[in-house]
C-alpha cells in the first residue's frame, strides 16, 4: 500500500510539473523571441551586468562622508529610481548639489501630492517652502505619501544645504520658490490650452532644467551660455515631463489626475476619461499622437543643448534620460495599449541608450532611428499627421548633417548565430522535457 502511495504521489507530482511545463513553455518562448528579436539587448544587459555600467554609473565611495550627507543619499536612493545612480556619478562638488537639490524638490513635490494635507495648510507651504531650508528645525510629519521621510527629516537635508557653496545655494533657493508658487497655481485649475500645459509643464520641469543648468555652469564644469540660455534648458524640462504625462494617462486615470490639455482633447471626447472607452480607442490614439507631436516640438533644443556639454558626468547625466523620453515617446505613438496599461520600455533596450548615449553623435543617432519608427508608424488618416512628419523632418535633418548615420549595432555574426543557437537549444530542450513527462504520466497510469 505505502508503495502504491508513494508512486501515486510521484504521479501526481509529474502531472503538476507537466502542467506548469505546459503554461510556461508559450511565455518562455515569448521571451526568447524577444530577446532574438533584439539581440543587442541581451549582450548589452549581460555586460551592463557585469561591470559596463561603471563606464557611466560608476559606482560613489561614501565612507569620507558626514553621517547627514550619506543620510542625504540614502533618501536619494530610497526615493528615486530614475536618477539617484546618474547623480552619484557626477564629478566634484556638483554631486552633492545636484543630490541636495533633488531631494528639497522631491520634499515640495511630496506637500503637493499629499491628498490628505488641506489646501489652508498647503498653499502656504508651497509659498513658503524655500524659506524652510534656512530653518534647522522644520519639519512636517503629517504626510501620508511614499517619500514622506524626507519631509519628516528636513533637518539633515535643510544642514546639507546650507554647507552647500553660495553660489550652489542660491540657485536651488531661487528654483524652490519660482516652483512652490507655480505648484500652487495649479493647485485647483486644470490645464486648458496647450500654452497652459507649457506653463505647468515649466513649473514641475522646465524649472528643474534651469536650475540644473545653473548648478552645472556654477561648478565651472559647463560654459555659462548653459546656464543662461533658460529656453534651452526649460525645453529639455518638458520634453521630459510630457513624455510622462503621455505616457502615464492610465495610471493618473486610476486616480483621478488629469494633465493633458483641454484644447487637445476636447477635439476627440467630451471628457478626457472618454478617451478610455473601447468605442473611443481611434480618437483617443489620434489625440495621443497629437500630444506626442507637440512633445517632439522640443527634441531640436535637446540636441542643441546637449551639443553644448563638455564635461562626461553632465553629458551622461542629461542625454540618457532624453533618449529614455524618445524612446518611450516611439513606443506610446499609435498605440492603443496606453489607454488600457502603462506602456514602457524593455530593460534591456533601457540599458543599451544607457550605454550608447555617450556623446553627441550618438545621441542623434538614438533621436534618428526612434523618430524614424515614429515616422514609419503615422497613420495617414490622423489628423496630426502632416505636422508630424514635419517634425521629423526638422529631426532628421539635425541629426544627420553629414548625411551619414552611425551604426548602434555593436554585436557580431558569431554572437547573433550563438543566441539563435541558444533558442533553438532552449525550445528543443523544453520539448524533449514535455515529451519525456507525458511519456512518463502516461506509463505511469497504465
Amino acid at each position: 500500500m505505502k508503495g502504491e502511495e508513494d508512486a501515486s504521489d510521484g504521479l501526481s507530482t509529474w502531472r503538476a510539473r507537466l502542467s506548469l511545463l505546459r503554461l510556461c513553455q508559450p511565455e518562455i518562448m515569448e521571451v526568447l523571441k524577444k530577446w532574438l528579436g533584439h539581440p543587442e539587448e541581451l549582450y548589452n544587459l549581460v555586460k551592463f551586468k557585469m561591470g559596463g555600467y561603471k563606464a557611466v554609473m560608476p559606482k560613489m565611495e561614501q565612507d569620507s562622508l558626514s553621517h547627514s550627507l550619506r543620510l542625504c543619499y540614502k533618501y536619494l536612493n530610497q526615493t528615486s529610481r530614475s536618477f539617484a545612480a546618474v547623480i552619484q556619478a557626477l564629478d566634484g562638488e556638483l554631486r552633492h548639489a545636484v543630490c541636495i537639490f533633488y531631494l528639497v524638490l522631491r520634499a515640495l513635490d511630496t506637500v503637493e501630492d499629499d491628498m490628505t494635507i488641506n489646501l489652508e495648510t498647503k498653499v502656504p507651504m508651497l509659498h513658503n517652502f524655500h524659506s524652510y531650508l534656512y530653518q534647522p528645525d522644520w519639519r512636517f510629519m503629517e504626510s501620508n505619501e511614499k517619500d514622506k521621510q524626507v519631509l519628516e527629516d528636513f533637518p539633515t537635508i535643510s544642514l546639507e544645504f546650507r554647507n552647500l557653496a553660495k553660489v550652489y545655494r542660491d540657485v536651488i533657493a531661487d528654483i524652490c520658490h519660482k516652483m512652490g508658487l507655480g505648484m500652487a497655481e495649479f493647485l485647483e485649475k486644470k490645464v486648458e490650452s496647450e500654452k497652459e500645459w507649457d506653463k505647468y509643464c515649466h513649473y514641475v520641469a522646465g524649472l528643474v532644467g534651469i536650475g540644473l543648468s545653473q548648478l552645472f555652469s556654477a561648478s565651472k564644469l559647463e560654459d555659462p551660455i548653459v546656464g543662461q540660455d533658460t529656453e534651452l534648458a526649460n525645453s529639455m524640462g518638458l520634453f521630459l515631463q510630457k513624455t510622462n504625462i503621455i505616457r502615464d494617462y492610465y495610471e493618473d486615470q486610476l486616480v483621478g489626475r488629469e494633465f493633458w490639455p483641454r484644447e487637445v482633447w476636447s477635439k476627440y471626447a467630451k471628457k478626457v476619461s472618454d478617451l478610455a472607452k473601447p468605442e473611443n480607442i481611434d480618437k483617443a490614439v489620434h489625440c495621443m499622437n497629437e500630444l506626442i507631436t507637440n512633445a517632439l516640438h522640443h527634441v531640436p533644443d535637446v540636441l542643441t543643448y546637449l551639443s553644448r556639454l563638455k564635461n562626461q558626468s553632465v553629458f551622461n547625466f542629461c542625454a540618457i534620460p532624453q533618449v529614455m523620453a524618445i524612446a518611450t515617446l516611439a513606443a506610446c505613438y499609435n498605440n492603443q495599449q496606453v489607454f488600457r496599461g502603462v506602456v514602457k520600455i524593455r530593460k534591456g533596450q533601457a540599458v543599451t541608450l544607457m550605454m550608447d548615449a555617450t556623446n553627441i553623435q550618438a545621441v542623434k543617432a538614438i533621436m534618428y532611428q526612434y523618430v524614424e519608427e515614429i515616422y514609419q508608424k503615422i497613420p495617414s488618416t490622423d489628423p496630426s499627421s502632416s505636422r508630424t512628419q514635419q517634425i521629423v523632418a526638422s529631426v532628421r535633418s539635425m541629426s544627420l548633417p553629414g548625411g551619414e548615420l552611425v551604426s548602434r549595432t555593436h554585436y557580431s555574426p558569431i554572437y547573433l548565430s550563438c543566441v539563435m543557437l541558444l533558442v533553438a537549444l532552449s525550445w528543443q530542450y523544453l520539448s524533449t522535457v514535455s515529451q519525456a513527462a507525458e511519456e512518463y504520466v502516461h506509463t505511469g497510469e497504465n
